[in-house]
């Protein structure tokens, strides 16, 4: 069988919507935090969450080091931070204003949580983690964790990544499950 092309693969992933989550650790004193959709619930008990970071995202060594991190889900009017952890600018700075930013959270308010972990103060939701397990994938490492605490509040609505782009939820319907849920 042939090699799959990368472009190729990369083209039909991008028709399966994410969520937008900033992973945060601390590099040393600092916290430190970089964009991800590649998130997902494992388990619920335990309750072990997974992150994927190709090896050479400048998180990788912070990460190693510490051992946690947390989960920051971002809501629809989070694009600004969305884009800084990812290595934009920082929000209301100009495009020339590139983003170091990212070792301060990106200008955004933040707070440690219940474990220590650096929490950004505006996220719909957050997780904070602690890793049990990293598994060799492709040019990627997943981060198996632990779920030590988790918060949510209200109902507000999800910043998603679709085909390359934000997608926001503003015109969709909600429907009950009928099903049972899977998680």
């Amino acid at each position: 069988m042939a090699d799959l092309d990368g472009e190729a693969l990369r083209t039909v992933l991008r028709r399966f919507a994410t969520g937008v989550a900033v992973v945060t650790t601390w590099d040393g004193e600092h916290p430190w935090g970089t964009t991800v959709n590649s998130f997902s619930s494992v388990s619920l008990r335990p309750p072990l969450v997974l992150v994927a970071f190709d090896r050479d995202r400048r998180i990788v060594p912070a990460l190693e080091r510490s051992g946690r991190y947390a989960v920051n889900i971002l809501g629809e009017e989070h694009q600004a931070l969305s884009d800084c952890f990812a290595g934009g600018p920082a929000p209301g700075r100009d495009r020339s204003a590139r983003a170091n930013g990212r070792a301060e959270l990106c200008g955004s308010a933040w707070h440690r949580g219940t474990t220590g972990l650096p929490l950004l103060s505006d996220a719909i939701a957050t997780l904070e983690c602690t890793v049990v397990d990293v598994h060799p994938a492709g040019d990627h490492d997943l981060y198996i964790a632990r779920v030590d605490a988790a918060v949510a509040g209200g109902e507000p609505m999800p910043l998603l990544y679709y085909s390359g782009r934000y997608l926001r939820i503003e015109r969709a319907s909600s429907h009950e499950l009928e099903g049972k849920p899977e998680v």
